[in-house]
Parts: structure tokens; sequence; C-alpha cells
């Protein structure tokens, strides 16, 4: 796939998608999924107007017509490799990856919330290794108050390594390059969401509990870039 409509198309998926909606403690998704346009194909090229057009023999018409054909259409895209578990070793996370969609009212789907629930990884976006901020999910903390899959992402430093297996059994490998929490009232969309130059990847989780409303009121985002596939 080229490049620069994959970065199209990922952006557009991450950027209707806006804030996520974490079960609980999570901000509002937008009201419809994106569709992408399919690229124009190519336009034959018109005889030279210098000479007169030479005959082709009867015999070859339909062979170069064919030939013409073939040479128009386009190559059939594969689908990415979906991502089936993640690892990251230096705070003892290894879950496999649940895939999460839009729901018919626009609201995204959230990872299972009890006890050993996993994280998840919403499909609108680019799967891990493509160009573009593959985003994964998890909850901080469980249904019967025992820490969630995502609950020592405050404890990741720069230059951590994540480790994301792919349905194909190849495997991507990111870095720390930061992190940050937002509060919900102020989420940067696009800075989270938005178009990038390589692979990167979002580990996303709720922060800043109000013990006096016993809810949420910011979001925890890991910023990591590719540093292998295969």
């Amino acid at each position: 796939m080229d490049s620069s409509f994959q970065r199209q198309r990922s952006a557009a998926a991450l950027l209707l998608l806006g804030s996520l909606l974490l079960a609980g403690c999570g901000t509002q998704a937008p009201s419809s999924a994106p569709t992408t346009a399919a690229p124009p194909a190519a336009a034959s090229p018109a005889p030279s107007s210098s000479q007169p057009p030479t005959k082709t023999p009867a015999s070859t018409k339909s062979t170069t017509a064919a030939a013409g054909r073939r040479a128009i259409v386009p190559s059939p895209v594969r689908p990415a490799p979906a991502p089936v578990s993640v690892a990251v070793p230096s705070i003892g996370v290894q879950s496999p990856l649940v895939k999460l969609q839009l729901r018919a009212n626009g609201s995204l789907e959230v990872p299972p919330d009890g006890p050993g629930a996993p994280a998840g990884w919403y499909s609108g976006s680019p799967s891990p290794g493509e160009t573009g901020p593959a985003v994964l999910l998890g909850h901080v903390n469980a249904t019967d108050g025992g820490p969630g899959v995502f609950a020592n992402l405050r404890a990741l430093k720069t230059g951590a390594e994540i480790r994301v297996q792919r349905a194909d059994k190849s495997a991507t490998v990111f870095t720390v390059a930061r992190t940050t929490a937002y509060s919900k009232n102020d989420f940067p969309t696009f800075e989270v969401y938005g178009n990038t130059k390589g692979p990167e990847l979002r580990l996303i989780t709720c922060d800043g509990y109000d013990p006096a409303t016993g809810l949420f009121n910011d979001n925890y985002v890991v910023y990591a870039k590719l540093k292998s596939a295969g």
C-alpha cells in the first residue's frame, strides 16, 4: 500500500475517533466511522498526433487490449495482520489483545473490566507496525478493586520496550518515547491520534483518581516509536 495513502487512512480513522471511552472513566467517541475512497485508476495514453497510428494485426488486438486492462487494475491490498498480544517486560505486562470497534451508537467498545481482563486494540487504528499511531487500551483497575492490566503504566521509563505479537506470528518492538497525563476535559486529540511519519504506538488508560467521586479525571498516554519489526 502507498505509504502516504495509508497515513491519510490512519489519520482519518483516528481523528474521527476523538477521545477514548473507557468504561466508567473515559471520554466520548464520535458518532460515525470513517470511510476511505479508493485511488483512481490510471488513464490510458493517447496516440501521438505527429504521425498516423500504426495498424495492429487483428490477431493481436485482443491480447493488447487485455494487457492494457491488466495494466490499470490496481493490485489487491492485503490487510495488515492484526495484533494478538502485548508484552511490557519492565512492568510485568503480558496480555492477549481483544479487538475493539465502534458500537452502533458511535461509542468505542472497551476491554472487559473483570479481574485478569486483557487489553484491547482499537481496530480503526493501524495495526502495530503500520504507519500511524496504533492504539491499545487497558483498564487501570478491575471491578474487584484490584489492579487492571495497565495499572503500572506510570512506572514506564523512556526507552522501555513494548512488544506486540501479530496474527501472522510476526512481532513489532516499540520503545517508549514519552508519557503524559491529560485531563479528560482537555484531551489533545490531534497530538494523540494525528498523522505520524512512521509506525508508532499509544498505550492508554485512566488516571487521576478522585476518592471524593470514585471517578478518574484523567487519561494516561504512553507514546512509543517502532524499534524493529519482523
